[in-house]
């Protein structure tokens, strides 16, 4: 059988297609784990969102013994230092805004970078919210998130106060902030409450894009459309070789 895909010119297409097919199978195998993973994950999400919120003492230890601690619900109190709010670009279908992340003061000299939440660009400067800049002890209830950057997301520009993503340590320094940073940012609740409407809070997505089935059967469909376009080549090829060559 060797020799007569050999001698149909057949012996490296094979090759090809067989490994071609077997990495197009892998993905798809790769992508149904994804799925997998990535509902664990929103049920995950929608568990801790839900769960009345322990305090911030709670989720730090817990942080300390490597527990995970993502997207846990908590409060924390302190003092916003709004002065020093950092503003992260957030694009949207109705214009482009930004997420205001404020540091919050924790006793013991202790800085929690708090997500407060949306703005409109309109909206971008303090002053044109002013009932939104919550002054004296506060307490915020929200998510936590660790931070982390994208593949293809920019490099910040902390000189112009422009973030592409949330780098705790370049944001405390931008600002001169002096403590200790929690090594997580708290994304605001979303309160219909919240003084003059603005941040709206709630930015965490709390049902992730789940498209890796779709992924999936691609992956599949593209390997079965590789072995069909070969079998079918494969077998013209293999007419036009009498036996007797072989």
């Amino acid at each position: 059988m060797l020799h007569r895909l050999r001698q149909a010119g057949l012996y490296w297409p094979t090759v090809i297609s067989a490994l071609g097919a077997l990495v197009l199978v892998g993905l798809g195998t790769w992508q149904l784990e994804r799925k997998a993973w990535k509902e664990g994950l929103i049920a995950t999400i929608a568990a801790r969102a839900g769960a009345p919120p322990v305090p911030i003492a709670d989720a730090e230890a817990r942080a300390r013994r490597g527990d995970d601690v993502a997207y846990l619900h908590v409060v924390a109190s302190g003092h916003f230092q709004h002065r020093e709010e950092r503003y992260l670009y957030a694009p949207g279908p109705s214009g482009p805004g930004w997420h205001v992340y404020t540091p919050l003061a924790l006793p013991g000299r202790r800085l929690l970078w708090v997500n407060r939440g949306f703005v409109p660009d309109a909206r971008k400067a303090p002053e044109t919210r002013a009932a939104g800049l919550l002054a004296g002890e506060v307490s915020v209830s929200g998510l936590l998130r660790l931070p982390t950057r994208g593949l293809f997301q920019p490099d910040n520009a902390p000189t112009a106060n422009l973030w592409y993503w949330p780098d705790i340590a370049a944001m405390s320094a931008s600002a001169g902030l002096v403590g200790t940073n929690l090594p997580f940012i708290l994304e605001a609740d979303r309160l219909p409450e919240a003084p003059g409407g603005l941040p709206r809070g709630g930015a965490t997505p709390l049902a992730p894009p789940n498209r890796h089935l779709e992924y999936a059967l691609t992956w599949f469909a593209l390997a079965l459309t590789l072995i069909i376009v070969y079998l079918a080549r494969a077998a013209t090829r293999l007419r036009e070789v009498p036996p007797a060559a072989c």
